[in-house]
């Protein structure tokens, strides 16, 4: 995976967007902020000026100092309990702009409406650095807070320190320049590091998810092979630990040497205070102001050098959320509204493979779905169903050839209003670690407090029963991973699953197309012929495409269509087909003899 390149442009355009995100998160909060840090960044200033002030007028004896003592204790005070106040508001604006930012992010990839975004690698790993981004607006605030303040004591300090010597004000600035320098080259340096060390990282938690998670508990026990995905997950830790660790060593050396350096004009800064003072040339209250400014230059350069190069490392890293935020909707939207179906849907010359470097998956498929009636698709595994069945809810686009609905090409319509005109559930169905009732209602989020819609949904896929036995009916969490409430969480069988995945279909009532991929896979034959008939009462008169292996679970269909090898290779009704004697005839009577008695 190649390294992105994230330029200036990108930085200056980060930091845009985050200057809006802090803006829009909370702009009294943020002022106030500002404020504050520019007071707590003047407050070390005004203590070294007022103890100089003192320490002259004392060894001076030339005046009184009561009101300059009180000054210095207000601002010892100031300089004390600002920095809390500033970390308390830095850290509220911090948790509003991560909130922001979340909210922005997950709105945005709710704008990829296809699949092929989410199957690019590169894509998940700049995902997970978009993610973590927003959990670091924090650290961004600090950054700003920091180089404000950096900039107003530099500031400060460095015209205290002018005053006293020009000469040493250019030394400490000349030693000071090499450590920002050094700073902004190592942020960047962190940046494409963490980029490196993602791939290892994601492959860490794949593993880790596995170990720990429940779906693959029972095979990883059974083959005995948790010390072996172990091994590999250790094996992608370590590999993100020695990058990192390089990085931490070039650290070291790097700001090690620039430390001494610090250090060493320091001390002939004092050195030189010191023998001035001793000549007369400076007095004490001067040495006490030298020392402070010195130090204080120091630290303020310290911090703005650390500031800036860690802002910098943080708006790399918030470049990867600013490139998922704007990123354009995989699939562009049309413009045509959507017609309620009244001829039919057909599929015209449809080819489609899901990139340039793999194999076609369908190769020309024709293939009509008249308004009204039941079309059934049979073939092996690979042959391409479930993406056929994919193309028509638009999750992908055809590669060449055309989807119409009514004459309407489907790039045309818009992807919401298609896909509520179709009502699905996929072999491949998901199980929601959610309450019975919330599993059926997420199908149609309009019957979500319609407990009569989600009884007859489940009714009509024969998972009523079963729910109603729970501990609490419908309203039992159907998941041990986390607590709901106060309820115990009950697990469901698979076949139990999908009869709940076909109610999440079933409560999609009055929809233009029903498409039912394998919906009765992991049913017994009782209770697959008591789905199917269920399904056949709900479908009558409904434009619906049936898919299964079973070839008896859809031998009642209008028509029957064969895919093989990504093309329709037969098609016409059960009786036909079978007259014809060829791949479905054949695959018919060798699933039929599996029931014959044995003799």
């Amino acid at each position: 995976m190649a390294e992105p390149r994230i330029g200036a442009g990108r930085v200056r355009a980060a930091a845009a967007a985050a200057a809006v995100l802090l803006w829009r998160s909370g702009p009294a909060r943020l002022t106030a902020l500002l404020l504050m840090t520019a007071a707590a960044a003047a407050a070390p200033i005004a203590t070294a000026w007022l103890t100089k002030l003192v320490l002259d007028r004392l060894t001076g004896r030339t005046g009184a100092v009561g009101g300059l003592a009180a000054a210095l204790v207000a601002a010892g005070l100031a300089v004390a309990a600002l920095p809390v106040v500033v970390h308390y508001v830095r850290a509220q604006i911090g948790r509003a702009a991560s909130t922001v930012a979340t909210d922005g992010l997950f709105a945005a990839l709710g704008r990829q409406v296809g699949l092929r975004t989410f199957e690019n690698p590169a894509y998940q790993d700049r995902l997970r650095l978009a993610q973590e981004s927003c959990g670091r607006m924090p650290e961004i605030v600090d950054g700003v807070g920091g180089t404000l303040s950096g900039t107003l004591s530099l500031a400060g300090f460095l015209g205290s320190l002018l005053l006293l010597s020009p000469a040493m004000t250019g030394v400490v600035l000349a030693a000071a320049v090499p450590a920002l320098l050094a700073e902004l080259l190592l942020a960047r340096r962190r940046a494409a590091v963490e980029w490196r060390i993602e791939r290892f990282t994601r492959r860490e938690f794949f593993y880790s998810q596995l170990l720990t998670g429940i779906p693959a508990a029972t095979e990883i026990r059974l083959f005995g092979v948790g010390a072996f995905l172990r091994a590999r997950m250790m094996d992608e830790r370590r590999s993100a630990n020695e990058a990192q660790r390089r990085m931490d060593e070039r650290e070291l050396w790097t700001m090690g040497g620039l430390t001494v350096l610090s250090a060493a004009v320091a001390g002939a800064g004092l050195w030189w205070a010191i023998t001035s003072a001793r000549g007369g040339s400076l007095s004490a209250g001067d040495v006490s102001m030298f020392v402070a400014a010195v130090a204080g230059v120091q630290a303020a350069l310290g911090t703005l050098a650390s500031s800036i190069a860690g802002g910098q490392a943080r708006l790399l890293s918030f470049a990867h959320y600013v490139a998922v935020v704007r990123a354009a909707s995989d699939l562009p939207s049309g413009r045509l509204p959507v017609p309620a179906l009244r001829q039919g849907i057909e599929l015209r010359d449809v080819w489609f493979r899901y990139s340039d470097e793999h194999p076609w998956v369908l190769r020309g498929v024709d293939l009509t779905i008249p308004h009204g009636s039941a079309v059934a698709l049979v073939g092996l595994n690979g042959a391409g169903k479930s993406t056929l069945v994919k193309l028509l809810c638009r999750l992908y686009d055809p590669t060449r050839g055309q989807i119409l609905w009514d004459g309407v090409d489907l790039r045309d319509v818009p992807h919401a209003l298609l896909r509520d005109r179709i009502s699905a559930v996929f072999q491949d169905h998901m199980n929601y670690d959610m309450t019975a009732a919330e599993n059926i209602a997420l199908g149609d989020l309009s019957a979500w407090d319609d407990r009569a819609r989600l009884v007859g949904a489940a009714t009509r896929a024969g998972a009523h029963d079963r729910i109603a036995a729970l501990p609490r009916g419908y309203d039992t969490p159907l998941t041990r991973i986390f607590e709901i409430g106060t309820s115990a969480g009950v697990v469901l069988s698979g076949g139990q699953w999908q009869r709940l995945a076909l109610a999440r279909s079933l409560v999609r009532e009055g929809r233009d197309l029903m498409i039912l991929d394998e919906p009765s896979s992991g049913l017994d034959p009782e209770a697959e012929h008591e789905v199917h008939a269920s399904i056949r009462e709900h479908r009558q008169g409904r434009t619906s495409l049936l898919i299964s292996h079973r070839l008896s679970a859809v031998r009642d269909a209008d028509r029957i269509a064969v895919l093989e090898d990504g093309r329709i290779t037969e098609l016409g009704t059960h009786e036909s087909l079978l007259a014809d004697g060829r791949g479905y005839a054949r695959l018919f009577r060798l699933q039929a003899d599996g029931y014959q008695a044995v003799p």
